[in-house]
């Protein structure tokens, strides 16, 4: 029997914070120990931004240049990222809460002990990112692109995964349980992801057509 994936470390942030500058310069900027509310920087160039030790809430990133972004004890309630431009970056300790990231490019990124709870990911690129000790609870997540993703010790409860593009993807150490895996691609990598009996039934018809296999229906 293999092993559960491992739980995500929590984010490791003071309880008190002080609030952070609105207009605050990011590009290749460092931003630590604030809490940044109410703010509105859509659009806005952030490559190479670090954030440590920092709260986000009700903050609108969409369509934000996020390249080689760096997130370290980050936590992030109630915000949107949608359409965001990440390739590369990098969240290490992060928790996502009720968070819209439609649309988000996140190619080649590292994700480690994070965290997506309730969050929206439908459509977002994943392609060649790296995951360990990733856990994704009630998420949206259809028609997303894990093109040649790795994925360590990563689970997934509740989530809808409806046409989510699995080519070229590994899975280690990892969990699903109570997904939608309706219409997946390529159903053949999820060799080495741990799932309930009854959610295999469920996908038995797209498994066998992974493998190749003609259903009679007789």
């Amino acid at each position: 029997m293999s092993k559960a994936p491992e739980r995500p470390l929590a984010p490791e942030i003071s309880a008190t914070l002080p609030r952070g500058a609105e207009d605050a310069d990011l590009v290749d900027s460092e931003l630590e120990l604030v809490s940044l509310e109410d703010l509105d920087w859509s659009g806005r160039d952030a490559r190479g931004l670090r954030l440590s030790e920092c709260e986000l809430h009700s903050v609108a990133l969409d369509e934000i240049s996020f390249e080689r972004a760096q997130l370290r004890d980050v936590a992030v309630f109630d915000s949107t990222f949608a359409n965001m431009s990440g390739n590369e970056a990098s969240f290490s300790r992060v928790r996502f809460e009720r968070v819209r990231l439609t649309g988000a490019i996140l190619a080649a990124s590292r994700l480690e002990n994070v965290t997506f709870a309730d969050c929206r990911l439908d459509m977002c690129s994943l392609r060649f990112a790296q995951m360990q000790a990733v856990r994704f609870e009630g998420c949206r997540m259809e028609g997303a692109d894990l093109y040649e993703a790795r994925l360590g010790s990563v689970l997934f409860v509740d989530c809808d995964l409806s046409g989510v593009t699995l080519s070229n993807a590994t899975f280690a150490r990892s969990e699903m349980r109570g997904c939608d895996l309706s219409a997946i691609q390529n159903p053949e990598r999820l060799r080495g992801v741990r799932m309930p009996w009854v959610d295999v039934i469920r996908i038995a018809g797209e498994l066998a057509s992974g493998l190749g296999i003609e259903v009679l229906d007789e």
